[in-house]
């Protein structure tokens, strides 16, 4: 089984639980991305993975590592589902139209709290995974998760304006897939 050179490169960026996207402004996670999306190099490098407990998965335009899970893992991945679905919340609220290539920055979302009452309700809950006040301080809190879970990337330093990357899908997604029936809706307490 021949890998690719970068794979080393590759296991770093994945095994930190980050994603490896088409439409990175980084250049070479973007050719990491092209390597990782050759059919022959993908099945090398998903049997090279999984011979040491990692699944390379395959989005929407982005490469990501799964593994399988114990009931305590389980417990940890529900938190931080609940974590995401609150900041994709409020991220929706900010910008129904909110995902892949948008282009915002924190001042904007500042500037629109001024007039939306609701965004500003949906920032204060989200206090608990920011361990902050003020909501200047919050919403950079916010965005650094994102860009430490490579779903966002600063675009231009100067400007301070983010790019929202093709592995947001994967959190658009996750929300998705979570299904209520009918039955159990009027169950569950508000």
């Amino acid at each position: 089984m021949e890998v690719p050179t970068q794979t080393a490169e590759i296991f770093k960026i994945l095994s930190k639980g980050q994603f490896i996207n088409s439409n990175s402004p980084d250049k070479k996670i973007a050719d990491l991305y092209k390597i990782i999306e050759d059919e022959q190099n993908f099945e090398n490098l998903y049997d090279y993975f999984l011979s040491i407990n990692f699944v390379l998965e395959r989005g929407n335009e982005y490469f990501y590592f799964s593994r399988p899970e114990t009931k305590t893992d389980l417990e940890k991945k529900i938190e931080t589902a609940f974590k995401w679905i609150d900041i994709v919340d409020f991220l929706k609220t900010f910008r129904n139209d909110f995902g892949s290539g948008v282009r915002f920055s924190s001042s904007d979302i500042l500037v629109q709290m001024k007039t939306d009452a609701d965004l500003e309700t949906k920032l204060e809950g989200l206090k608990k995974y920011a361990d902050k006040t003020t909501h200047q301080e919050i919403i950079e809190r916010i965005l650094k998760i994102l860009v430490d879970d490579s779903f966002i990337e600063m675009e231009n330093p100067i400007t301070q304006q983010y790019k929202v990357l093709a592995s947001f899908n994967y959190l658009e997604q996750l929300i998705l897939m979570i299904n209520i029936p009918d039955e159990v809706k009027n169950e569950i307490p508000e």
